[in-house]
């Protein structure tokens, strides 16, 4: 068994305490650290698979053979990988710049459809600033104690921006704008 314990107190919430429970062999605190950086990593891909499996809905598809099936999979995890690491790298890297992420018409999509609220300008033109409008779209109430946003407010937005996109993209087409 391995015991560890979050050093230090942190704000606003309890220290972090884990027992595991392992048949690895762990003969130094080394290999106990190894140990519980595995473990923390299995809580990542927890999260990816709760995107693929809530969000892109992958169990729900009607496909009838294997090769659509795989093919639609392989998509779904693309479309995953992209809202967990936009929660993710949001933060990790909230100061990172916008394009990191996003491409320049969801930006500006992004300004035309969620107004900004008072705050602190200078964070207008990070990463943090888009994602969170990202999550207002996906429900996300952005209140000044909330925490920051999850993968599921940040798939529902990013839905809704990719369908606002889309829409936006045929309208110039038909319309001739």
């Amino acid at each position: 068994m391995i015991h560890a314990q979050e050093r230090g107190r942190p704000k606003r919430r309890k220290k972090i305490e884990w027992k595991l429970l392992t048949d690895l062999p762990v003969q130094s605190r080394t290999d106990a650290i190894e140990k519980i950086e595995w473990y923390a990593l299995r809580w990542k891909i927890e999260v990816f698979h709760k995107i693929l499996k809530s969000g892109c809905k992958a169990e729900d598809s009607k496909l009838r053979t294997a090769e659509r099936l795989v093919n639609l999979i392989a998509v779904f995890c693309i479309v995953s990988w992209r809202v967990f690491w936009m929660t993710m790298l949001n933060r990790s890297s909230p100061n990172a710049i916008p394009q990191t992420a996003l491409t320049d018409p969801e930006i500006k999509l992004l300004d035309h459809l969620v107004k900004d609220r008072g705050g602190n300008c200078s964070r207008r033109s990070t990463l943090s600033h888009y994602v969170v409008k990202i999550a207002r779209l996906g429900g996300y109430l952005a209140r000044a104690n909330d925490p920051p946003p999850g993968s599921t407010v940040i798939w529902r937005g990013l839905s809704r921006l990719n369908d606002i996109e889309l829409g936006a993209a045929i309208e110039a087409t038909t319309m001739g704008n």
